[in-house]
């Protein structure tokens, strides 16, 4: 569990984020959503410990950050597996030394042992028989499945992911929602997703925090997304018009 207590955080004077409290409950998947500006991008890299808070706190399983030590807070770092918006692979690496890297970078394991973890994750994401390939040679969606593979690789507590979907059609985006959601119950992970996708939002959607302005407006799960009369909660939505069509078929229908 992710513990975010009274966060505040801003550049050259101007804040960012203005007081947030929340929780990323672990073996869910929690989503960050809001619209450009609402301070998701900050959020993400003040959990990942990449920006420290000027107020406030953020707690790992009861650990506050700021109170570890570097090597607690590396080690800290070292449970962490991140997805990036783009994949961020390797051009010039193969798929499997692209996964192989974080285990080279932070574990002891020996060339076997890692041999056989890469094995075990590219299983796992359906991507055996891609392991020679470069990220050239094979489809978007495939290069996501292999940022989700490097990002766990190395068995992490905590599993971020930056716009996960972003340049995938609908139906790959699916996929990528639904092998999270997979692997986050499987390990049993805290998994935290910054998105402005609205179906990812509806299909994997167990924590959804709302940002705007910096400041925490709303949060819930996705069954209670169409039910709030949160105004810049239904703003957002309903900004898709499929999501206008749906709220229109509810009504209809009450």
């Amino acid at each position: 569990m992710i513990e975010v207590t009274d966060l505040h955080k801003g550049f050259g004077g101007t804040k960012i984020l203005k007081g947030i409290s929340t929780t990323f409950e672990q073996g869910k998947t929690n989503l960050i959503i809001g619209t450009s500006g609402s301070g998701k991008t900050v959020f993400l890299k003040c959990l990942l410990g990449l920006y420290g808070p000027e107020e406030g706190s953020i707690s790992y399983d009861g650990k506050k950050y700021n109170g570890l030590s570097d090597d607690e807070k590396r080690d800290l770092r070292q449970q962490m597996g991140m997805v990036f918006q783009g994949s961020a692979l390797f051009d010039s690496m193969t798929v499997a030394e692209n996964v192989r890297f974080p285990l080279e970078m932070f574990t002891r394991q020996s060339n076997s042992e890692m041999d056989d973890r890469v094995n075990e994750v590219l299983k796992r994401v359906n991507l055996e028989g891609a392991d020679n390939k470069l990220p050239s040679q094979i489809s978007g969606g495939m290069q996501k499945r292999v940022a989700i593979a490097r990002a766990i690789v190395t068995n992490p507590k905590y599993l971020f992911c930056d716009e996960p979907n972003s340049g995938l059609d609908p139906k790959t985006a699916i996929v990528i929602d639904n092998l999270i959601k997979e692997l986050t119950e499987e390990f049993n992970i805290t998994t935290v997703i910054n998105t402005h996708d609205m179906n990812s939002v509806m299909e994997i959607g167990e924590k959804i925090v709302f940002l705007k302005n910096g400041y925490l407006e709303w949060e819930a799960d996705k069954t209670q997304i169409f039910k709030t009369d949160n105004e810049a909660v239904t703003d957002f939505v309903y900004s898709s018009n499929l999501f206008k069509k749906v709220r229109e078929a509810q009504l209809k229908g009450l």
